[in-house]
Formats: structure tokens, sequence, C-alpha cells
């Protein structure tokens, strides 16, 4: 394997570590309005992700910077031609962040409430787009002989990526839930095991939606046969489990299985795209891949050594954040954050 098939690789294992851990964040800030009656409450929501959700964030800027380190081709093609929906996404997100610092700083309901559907937005855009900007990627964008992009904005928004904006936020939303059953107790975590059971069924039938989408627009019968590959099948059998345990009321469980579902789709879409960064729909010939898009061999090797280096004191450091802040929260127990 050359270093670049490597980073193509470790590439997907960041943005699958985002997903997992930001995704649930996503998750509660979108239920954050729905499922918290009360001011107490709904501080309670906000503090089972208070302490980490700026930690599982850095997942997001260490792939996008891997991506510009790594394939900086892929980098100033990816951020010029989405970039009126990266701005969006990032706006979203520092609006989101402003609303956790801000929302405790007056007791007037209608502050608090602004604050509060300030997340909700902070939340829901970006997990939409980023399954529509994903979509992008493998189903292709207009994309010249010079590594640029061609279109416009609304080029980026079509049936497929759409369903696959769609499917993301479903999946981020039963993520959400399914977290709140295990981080809260109390009526709280009531009504975070009824949406749940609810959600749950819902995300099944739009995964079977996004995996017939997959085989209508992408054409990956003429790419894989009518054998759909391991991956894709063990995505979809991970999530049949989720329901199981969802239903069974083992929540510890479907959170595992719901990691190793966003952890198989995601590296489903990595697997449809390689060797591919970007898929041209202008030509197949300009599309960008691992190789063409690459930096040079010393880039690769510091980079590598660097990864190695900092990326387990990282994780060690994450997860010792989570231990730390690992017991149940309740409405009655919940102090200003």
């Amino acid at each position: 394997m050359e270093l670049y098939d490597l980073w193509f690789v470790l590439i997907g294992v960041l943005w699958i570590g985002f997903f997992f851990l930001e995704g649930f964040d996503y998750g509660v800030g979108i239920l954050l309005p729905f499922l918290g009656k009360g001011d107490k409450e709904r501080r309670a929501i906000i503090n089972t992700i208070g302490p980490v959700w700026d930690g599982n964030e850095v997942w997001m800027i260490t792939a996008g910077g891997a991506i510009f380190a790594a394939f900086p081709h892929w980098y100033a093609t990816l951020f010029s031609g989405f970039y009126l929906a990266l701005v969006v996404i990032l706006v979203s997100l520092i609006l989101r962040g402003v609303a956790f610092e801000f929302r405790s700083k007056d007791d007037n309901p209608r502050w608090r409430s602004f604050w509060d559907w300030a997340i909700f937005g902070g939340s829901a855009i970006p997990a939409l787009l980023w399954g529509v900007a994903f979509g992008n990627l493998v189903q292709g964008t207009p994309i010249d002989a010079s590594m640029n992009f061609t279109g416009n904005f609304f080029d980026l928004l079509s049936p497929y990526t759409l369903i696959c904006g769609l499917a993301g936020l479903m999946v981020f939303l039963l993520h959400g839930a399914i977290f709140l059953s295990l981080k809260t107790d109390g009526v709280i975590r009531t009504r975070a095991e009824g949406i749940a059971q609810q959600l749950v069924v819902l995300v099944i039938a739009a995964a079977a939606v996004l995996a017939a989408a997959n085989y209508v627009y992408l054409d990956l019968f003429s790419k894989i046969g009518i054998n759909p590959g391991l991956m894709p099948v063990a995505s979809a059998a991970a999530l049949l489990a989720v329901g199981y345990f969802v239903r069974e009321k083992q929540y510890g469980w479907a959170f595992v299985l719901m990691g190793a579902t966003i952890l198989l789709s995601v590296a489903t879409f990595f697997w449809f795209l390689y060797p591919n960064v970007m898929v041209s729909s202008t030509n197949d010939a300009y599309s960008l891949t691992v190789e063409t898009a690459r930096a040079s061999d010393k880039t690769l090797e510091l980079m590598t050594v660097v990864a190695l280096v900092f990326v387990p004191i990282v994780l060690l450091y994450q997860g010792w954040t989570y231990w730390a802040f690992r017991k149940r929260i309740t409405a009655e127990s919940t102090l200003e954050y």
C-alpha cells in the first residue's frame, strides 16, 4: 500500500470518528426543544454533551487538515466547489457554540428559548448538509480538466444527495436519542427511549431508500455486480440489530451497534469512492484520484510520523473526558454549566 492510499484510509477513519461522536451531539441538539419541557430539563439535556461537544468537533477539523496536507488538490477543488455549503455549516456550528455559552447569561425565558432553537438549527443544518456533501463526492460534481469546480450551489442539490442528507439526519437523530437514553434518568430518559422507539423504524426505512438510491443513481451494478460486498450488508445488519436492541430497551448494545452502523456506512462510502477522491460528472477522466490529488512523498512521510505521535494522545485525553463525565444526568441534579 502506498502512503497516499494509507492516508485515504486514515481520512476515512477521521470522518468515522467525527460522525460517531459529533453525530449524537447533533441528535441531542435537534431533540433539545422537543424532549426538554422546561428550563431545567433542557439544561440537563445540554449538560449531557456540554463537556464533550467541542472535543468531538476536533475530528472534523483534523479531517479537513489531513485532506489539506495529504491531498491538496482535493482540498482546493472541494472547498472552492462546496464553498457556500461549507460556509453555511461553519456559521451553523459557530451559532451553536455561541448558544451553548450565551444561553445561561440571562434568566429571561425568551432569551433561553432563542438560544435553545439556535442549538437546534446549529445542529440540524450541518446534520443535513454533511450527508448532501458526501453524496456529491461519490455521485459526481462538475469538474473540468484543470481540477476546477465549474458548477454552482444548486448543482449540489439532487434527488440522490438530498436522500443522503435526509438519511444522515435521521441516523443522527436516532443516535442522539439512544445517547440520551444512556446519559439521562427520570422523565427525560423515558421520553428519549420513547422517541428512539419511534425513530428506529423511520431510520431503517430511510436506509432502505438510500440503499436503493445507491444502485439507481450510482450505477453500482455495473461497478460491483449484484453482490454488493460485505460492508453494506454488515451495515444493514448492524442497523437491524439496533432496531432489535432498542425494542428490547437494551440501549447500551443499541449505542454500540449504532456506532458499528456509522462505521460501516462511512467505510462503505469510501469504498464506493476509491480510488477517486472526487468524481467528475463532466468526464470520468477529470475525476480526482488518490494519486493525482496527493501531496509529495516527503509530506506524507512527515504527516505519518506526526499522526503516530499525537493521535494516541488525543484518543487517551478524549477517552478520559468521557470517563470523567460518565454519570447519568437528571433535571433535579442539574447545575448551570
